[in-house]
């Protein structure tokens, strides 16, 4: 099997699989709680292979990174050779096959991004196209920073800013999906919750055939949680806090900035996980690099809308090899294929209007106070739950001492009619 091992991290060792063969190199980081064949639309879109390279002798490995590792992936007409691309995913720490350590300090987006650029060197890569989605965005963006001579392109699919921006957006629907999916213990609860997380309703009523797309996958799903097991307390956790302590700061983003290399937002616009705003808001902050993509779709969006984002990504290679200006990559014009671009120019105008400034300074302070809300919502029924635990052991105390008097009151008057 294929392992990484990562020298900073004692014992850490990296699960990983090679998809098809080409000068053109491709780096997928997966989100949380997500495993390395999570990518399976955008593997088959962008290399044509279903099957990983896992039977190449170690030589032949070794030939393809000494021949693609360098390269920029163009032919002769600076175009990309689009069945020439080769595409690396793997399992994050804390989930599938890879190492899952217990220190929940071991789980930063800054940490999982050394652990990816570990794996460019034993790739033997010298420079990939990385893409990310969720939290395997904020790592790639950490690794953009860290590391931006190796990047082509960087594409953030479904992103946020990590911190209070990792909250969804509060009703019903999503107060049930957390407390069923902290409910779930079986891969069949999991899938169920998962499925709504995951996609649009509309998207899983539709019919493929006699059936919905929902039973479909839900199949799908159970067959591929029961494969890799539940993921362990250990691995959510350490996760979950890798989401909660991401930050990106000014100099980092000015250094994914100002690097040369073009960047994609992608995001579904019903994302009720990562909310479209706070994607946005990044894209606006890495202009004049970035381009925002807004697609029909869920948090899933590489699986809902599969050709619409693989063609995204498709024309950020390309504009990679053609080394494209900013400009240019930032602004080109809306297509026909029902999947919208947003030029920055546009959103950058917004900002000399002070009603659009005033909207979004309120959006903040009631994201703020939401979370201010869950914080005092949580510390009340704590609190209620204390008393209550105090009240039941007191109640037995005040019942024998009422007793006691009852019977001592009872004895005094037995003793004055005698």
């Amino acid at each position: 099997m294929p392992f990484c091992d990562v020298r900073e991290s004692n014992g850490m060792r990296i699960f990983y699989r090679r998809y098809g063969h080409g000068s053109t190199k491709v780096l997928l980081i997966i989100g949380l709680a997500g495993t390395h064949d999570s990518w399976g639309p955008q593997i088959k879109g962008l290399t044509g292979a279903v099957e990983p390279n896992d039977d190449e002798s170690e030589s032949e490995s070794e030939s393809a990174a000494a021949v693609g590792g360098g390269s920029d992936g163009h032919d002769e007409e600076g175009q990309v050779e689009v069945e020439g691309i080769e595409v690396c995913c793997f399992d994050n720490r804390g989930m599938g096959r890879s190492t899952v350590p217990t220190n929940k300090s071991e789980y930063t987006t800054t940490i999982m991004a050394r652990d990816a650029l570990a794996l460019l060197d034993h790739l033997g890569w010298k420079k990939a196209h990385v893409f990310g989605h969720s939290m395997g965005a904020m790592i790639a963006c950490k690794l953009a920073a860290m590391a931006p001579d190796r990047l082509c392109s960087l594409a953030l699919l479904n992103v946020t800013g990590g911190g209070f921006e990792c909250f969804p957006k509060i009703d019903r629907q999503m107060m049930s999906l957390a407390f069923r999916f902290l409910r779930a213990k079986t891969p069949e609860e999991r899938a169920v919750v998962d499925l709504e997380t995951h996609y649009t309703k509309e998207y899983l009523d539709e019919y493929v055939g006699s059936c919905t797309r929902r039973s479909i996958l839900y199949q799908q799903y159970v067959k591929a949680i029961s494969s890799t097991g539940m993921q362990s307390n250990y691995g959510f956790e350490g996760q979950v806090n890798a989401c909660w302590t991401h930050k990106m700061t000014a100099k980092e983003l000015d250094t994914i900035r100002s690097s040369g290399f073009p960047v994609s937002v992608i995001h579904g616009r019903y994302d009720i996980i990562a909310q479209l705003y706070h994607a946005r808001r990044l894209a606006e902050r890495l202009y004049p690099a970035a381009r925002m993509v807004e697609l029909h779709g869920g948090h899933l969006v590489s699986h809902e809308r599969p050709d619409e984002v693989n063609l995204a990504l498709l024309d950020l290679i390309r504009a990679s090899k053609a080394k494209l200006k900013e400009q240019e990559w930032a602004c080109l014009p809306e297509r026909e294929s029902g999947w919208l671009i947003l030029g920055m120019p546009i959103s950058l105008s917004i900002r000399n209007n002070e009603g659009a400034i005033g909207l979004v300074t309120v959006y903040n302070l009631l994201g703020k106070l939401q979370l201010s809300f869950l914080y005092f919502i949580g510390i009340f029924v704590m609190g209620f739950e204390h008393m209550r635990n105090v009240m039941r052991i007191m109640k037995p105390v005040r019942v024998a001492a009422i007793e006691s008097q009852a019977e001592l009151l009872c004895d005094k008057h037995i003793s004055a009619t005698s």
